[in-house]
């Protein structure tokens, strides 16, 4: 039996059949597509877990004042008397009980009592703890669209019907194509800490800034937040650790959206286009392999049978023509004919394992070129 290939297939079959099975062609293709992707941005957690050390830099080493708090107190319950005490007590001779001109020593009633405390209620420390009680809104905020994992599908299916004829013979196909994809990754950082644990890690930090001295004094004070715009203190500009808060900040303000998005599609349609056409020629190639099956082959007995009788017919035309002609002409003009249908054959079935190539390619091109 000879190879059984698509070349074959096409050769074998006539142009009527082929004509006859594209024309009476009758099909239906629906396809069904499911798209839904997932994906979370993991940006701010990075970026707290990035500057949580910087803000702990700052609050270990604030920014500080010393403030004087004046005020006049009976003489028996000043603890210290200063320089601004006696220049106070100068200006201010009503506070004077007794005054001995002999000795010329004075009696104060009542005198300046300056106490110097140091001071954290500044812009920068306001602004730090501004920040951390942005991040504490920001998770609180977020924490419930992050997913702990990136995940996608994508399924696809064509479901094609198609009925044709060739002659008396009636032909119909069902074929089902089913294509699924699922991706799914758990994000893990560096230190193999997934998601719900870098979470847990990050409110710890955060409680651990919360404890310092610097944030419970300013949280004492009730003070109002600070809010943009920011002011550009030296400190601010130049210190690296006010830097990477800055960072932060500018971040937490101008991020508003949910950090997961997804994308979904979904689509159920009847194809009437290239598609359909595609499957169409498939159903014809189908048709032809299954045309190919249980056709008798000539045996070789046979065959030699068809040839003698040809080759008997011939030579009696031959005859009739020319009844005078020898066995050396008759076997000339019998190897002329050879040399030419044979190179002709040879031709011919080159031509058409050319055209036949095209065509698959260009077939193979509208493929790829598909997108759905």
């Amino acid at each position: 039996m000879a190879e059984l290939n698509v070349v074959n297939l096409y050769n074998k079959a006539s142009e009527k059949q082929v004509g006859n099975f594209n024309k009476d062609i009758n099909s239906q293709l629906r396809i069904v597509t499911d798209f839904d992707k997932v994906e979370c941005d993991y940006e701010w957690i990075d970026l707290m877990e990035e500057t949580i050390p910087y803000i702990d830099n700052i609050l270990r080493s604030p920014n500080r004042f010393i403030v004087n708090e004046e005020d006049v107190i009976k003489v028996e319950l000043a603890k210290r008397v200063t320089v601004e005490s006696i220049k106070h007590l100068a200006k201010n001779t009503n506070l004077i009980e007794d005054f001995d001109k002999k000795t010329g020593d004075v009696r104060p009633a009542k005198i300046l009592n300056i106490t110097k405390e140091e001071s954290y209620n500044t812009y920068e420390n306001r602004l730090i703890y501004s920040l951390i009680q942005n991040m504490k809104i920001f998770i609180e905020m977020h924490k419930a669209d992050v997913v702990d994992e990136t995940s996608e599908k994508s399924d696809k299916s064509f479901e094609y019907t198609g009925t044709s004829s060739v002659g008396n013979e009636k032909i119909d196909i069902n074929m089902n194509i089913n294509s699924k994809y699922n991706k799914k990754h758990k994000e893990k950082n560096e230190e193999g800490l997934d998601l719900s644990a870098r979470l847990e890690k990050l409110n710890n930090d955060i409680a651990m800034l919360t404890g310092s001295e610097v944030y419970k004094m300013i949280d004492k004070l009730h003070l109002s937040l600070v809010v943009p715009p920011i002011k550009k203190t030296n400190l601010i500009r130049k210190n690296v650790n006010f830097q990477y808060a800055m960072k932060l900040w500018d971040y937490l303000h101008e991020t508003h959206e949910s950090s997961t998005t997804r994308k979904k599609d979904k689509k159920d349609f009847m194809d009437t286009g290239e598609y359909k056409s595609l499957v169409d020629e498939t159903f014809m190639l189908n048709y032809l392999i299954m045309d190919s099956v249980n056709k008798k082959e000539m045996t070789s007995e046979e065959k030699a049978g068809v040839q003698e009788k040809i080759v008997g017919n011939m030579v009696s035309q031959v005859l009739k023509l020319d009844s005078n002609i020898s066995e050396e002409q008759l076997k000339d003009i019998v190897g002329q004919q050879y040399t030419i249908v044979k190179y002709r054959s040879v031709t011919s079935d080159k031509e058409i394992r050319n055209i036949f190539r095209e065509r698959i390619d260009r077939y193979m091109k509208n493929v790829n070129q598909l997108k759905i």
